[in-house]
């Protein structure tokens, strides 16, 4: 047990830290070198893990690639602006409109998707529409909760989702018919929790008239209007392809590349570019953080936890769930949501109840919001805050985090009882 988890605590680390700008798919894969160098995993554990990440890396890719194309011909800006309009200048309405965004973005284009896409054009519009620290401080931590907390719906709107789908065998409508209103009641409740938590930080009224006009903000019409039939079809493909068993990255990353050709041929983007500046250290870091994980499962740790959920059975179906749900956020508040949904599904398969997949999933996209560490996407946001000058520190961050997630995760997992 003592190597696999100093070779997990040292790779975490490394992946957080960042030092000397090193690359969290290169420190994932370092860690994994030394796992296998020193037994902690083999050769065919190694196989096993790709096997059961590839299709999430691959439909990952995929919808980070249609993410920045939509990006580029100003979809995401316009989403933004005609939220911020709707709001007819009410701060409290722009807030909750802003969080609806975030849960749309979230659904359909994961929740990594609206850290890196959608946090930067709402931190410019913030701005200038002038709002006080105070405000900007507000929207941007209930903009990056939310990109979590409503990233259940689908198989696509989270990587964790994918894995879990793929190593349980659940399909894409079947997943959707059972997370509907756990998410659903996962949204409802982070805006009322949201909006009590930062009430008073909010301001009643926002000067709305200097923003731009929606429509001004589209680089190329011919592809927004393409855009719309294109997501349509898109999600339509999910459908079909679950009936035939498809692989949903068939449809991510196909849909994805299909997109950036018809993109690149009506002129709204440069593919070559859009392809180097996608985040392919995603990929490594799947890989190479989910080998240094079945380390630990090899050194014991999915049986310790496999006890520990059937000890939740003996005090009836509701805690079974709802004790799952939150050592799966406990877990992933402090070893991060990637690893733990890997070591969870193994726990789970062990119990035999596989629907217990549901509740670890709630408690993999919740629970990391207690902490900056909790997530890959809370360690994208912030690095994309930082870049644009707003840091926001660990008890800042821990102050929200820990009275926020715990009473939403509690209303979405109800919706599983």
């Amino acid at each position: 047990m003592l190597p696999a988890v100093s070779i997990f605590i040292v790779t975490l680390v490394l992946v957080i830290w960042q030092p000397r700008g090193l690359q969290i798919g290169t420190s994932a894969v370092a860690g994994a070198v030394v796992a296998l160098l020193l037994g902690v995993v083999t050769v065919g554990d190694v196989v096993t893990v790709t096997s059961i990440v590839w299709d999430a890396t691959l439909a990952f890719i995929g919808i980070i690639l249609l993410s920045m194309v939509l990006d580029e011909i100003g979809f995401f800006e316009w989403a933004a602006v005609k939220m911020a309009r709707l709001s007819r200048g009410s701060g409290h309405l722009m807030f909750v409109n802003i969080l609806l965004l975030g849960a749309l973005v979230a659904a359909f284009f994961a929740n990594d998707g609206a850290a890196l896409i959608l946090t930067p054009i709402l931190l410019a519009k913030m701005r200038y529409l002038q709002m006080d620290p105070k405000a900007i401080f507000a929207f941007l931590l209930a903009g990056g909760f939310i990109g979590d907390s409503a990233s259940n719906p689908l198989v696509i709107s989270n990587l964790t989702n994918i894995v879990t789908a793929d190593y349980f065998g659940i399909g894409f409508w079947e997943y959707l018919k059972a997370m509907f209103l756990p998410n659903l009641l996962s949204i409802a409740a982070s805006i009322v929790v949201l909006w009590l938590f930062f009430r008073k930080s909010i301001p009643t009224r926002v000067d709305i008239d200097t923003l731009p006009e929606a429509s001004s903000v589209i680089k190329n019409q011919v592809m927004f209007k393409v855009s719309w039939w294109f997501l349509g079809l898109l999600l339509l493909g999910y459908f079909i392809g679950d009936l035939y068993h498809v692989p949903v990255s068939f449809f991510a990353l196909g849909g994805a590349l299909l997109f950036l050709w018809i993109a690149a041929r009506f002129k709204a983007t440069k593919p070559i570019m859009t392809i180097k500046t996608a985040p392919w250290q995603v990929v490594w870091f799947s890989i190479g953080l989910y080998v240094v994980v079945f380390g630990l499962k090899n050194a014991g740790l999915t049986d310790r936890i496999a006890e520990w959920l059937l000890l939740f059975k003996t005090y009836g179906h509701e805690t079974y769930i709802i004790g799952t749900g939150f050592l799966s956020a406990l877990l992933s508040s402090v070893m991060n949501n990637m690893p733990t949904i890997m070591v969870m599904d193994i726990a789970i398969e062990k119990t035999g109840d596989t629907f217990l997949a549901y509740a670890n999933i709630l408690g993999c996209n919740l629970g990391p919001k207690m902490t900056p560490i909790g997530s890959l996407a809370t360690l994208l946001w912030l690095h994309v805050l930082a870049k644009k000058g707003v840091k926001i520190g660990w008890g800042d961050y821990m102050k929200v985090g820990l009275v926020v997630t715990p009473p939403v995760l509690l209303v979405a997992l109800l919706g599983l009882i």
